[in-house]
């Protein structure tokens, strides 16, 4: 059998070609590959993203509900405000969009400053990571996020803080002029 550069031995693992070619490469470094084509591993694949899936979520609802703690407690600070304003002819509905404008600025300003912060972080940990083990990644598994994907995750902040609002807004819009003018 003819030697192959590293190249042509990729091409032939990647089509389908059996292991022994590169096993023979691969012998002076001491290690062996384990054919199996590219669907080997692929459990853990998917375990890890649904792994990474599921953090993901986690992370979103307990930040939500930390949104939802805040704009409550702030809701019931304001309850009298708002009666005043109740009282003063404000509808349900502008009642919703004062308490929902209330956390704007600070979710754009969480998925201004979280952006960044996590990629950077993300830069960080991940090469961390492979050092950790011995390897030193390539810059394509470092650098997954593009430009596109940013804006959207940074509007995530809004969303998140929208979300979380929602049901003190509508605590606010529902309670009665005179409850909200008696209390103090």
């Amino acid at each position: 059998m003819p030697e192959m550069d590293g190249l042509e031995a990729t091409r032939r693992i990647l089509t389908g070609t059996p292991g022994e070619a590169l096993n023979k490469h691969l012998a002076p470094l001491g290690v062996t590959a384990r054919t199996g084509g590219l669907d080997a591993g692929g459990d853990m694949v998917v375990t890890l993203n649904a792994l990474s899936v599921t953090l993901t979520l986690l992370l979103v609802a307990v930040a939500a509900l930390g949104v939802l703690n805040g704009v409550l407690l702030d809701t019931r600070e304001r309850v009298r405000e708002i009666g005043v304003h109740k009282a003063l002819g404000m509808t349900p509905r502008q009642t919703i969009a004062m308490v929902l404008t209330s956390v704007v600025v600070t979710g754009l300003v969480a998925g201004a400053l979280g952006v960044p912060l996590g990629v950077a972080l993300h830069g960080w940990v991940i090469p961390a990571m492979g050092d950790s083990v011995g390897l030193r990644l390539p810059a394509s598994v470092i650098a997954v996020h593009h430009a596109a994907e940013l804006l959207p995750l940074a509007l995530g902040g809004l969303l998140i803080a929208i979300l979380g609002a929602l049901l003190p807004a509508g605590w606010a819009a529902g309670t009665r002029t005179a409850t909200a003018l008696r209390t103090e």
